[in-house]
């Protein structure tokens, strides 16, 4: 894969603007593993590989298992996830799918009922910036494999990780 463009050479404030909701969300007082699956389901969808590996590799490093990571995409018929992280995963594919459903109200109602008001902005805040980022890179085609934990990328690279290992 060759990669179309450079996006943060071509529009340099675009990766502060994304770092910032990045930062929010990650300073939001939600889980990481629970984010880093909610990343990882939407890249799923959305078929982006760079994204996927990414948040499998920082989930691991999280402590997420190999399992949760392999059953994400049918999350439905494990038992391995809580409640919690159900309505998370469940909240992920209606709004990552809004142009189908428009959300539904069971998933809203799910999803209310395992997250405060504040949360479940802050969940779909996340979900926004994870679609936003699976949209850059799968456009301008950043390669999979190139994202590694703990090292910022070079400034002409389109991604979207910081120095820690929780970037976008």
């Amino acid at each position: 894969m060759q990669p179309r463009l450079d996006a943060a050479r071509t529009a340099p404030g675009l990766r502060s603007v994304m770092t910032g909701l990045e930062n929010y969300v990650h300073q939001s007082g939600l889980e990481p593993t629970l984010l880093e699956l909610v990343k990882l389901r939407a890249s799923l969808m959305n078929g982006c590989a760079y994204c996927a590996d990414m948040h499998t590799k920082v989930a691991r490093s999280l402590g997420e298992t190999e399992q949760r990571l392999y059953a994400v995409s049918v999350w439905r018929e494990t038992p391995f996830y809580s409640e919690r992280e159900r309505a998370a995963l469940a909240w992920t594919e209606a709004v990552t799918l809004v142009n189908v459903d428009q959300v539904p109200d069971d998933v809203y109602d799910l999803a209310r009922h395992a997250f405060g008001e504040k949360e479940l902005v802050d969940l779909t805040a996340a979900i926004v910036a994870i679609n936003s980022w699976n949209r850059l890179a799968i456009a301008f085609r950043t390669v999979p494999g190139t994202f590694h934990l703990g090292v910022r990328p070079p400034e002409t690279q389109v991604v979207h990780s910081s120095e820690s290992p929780v970037g976008g």
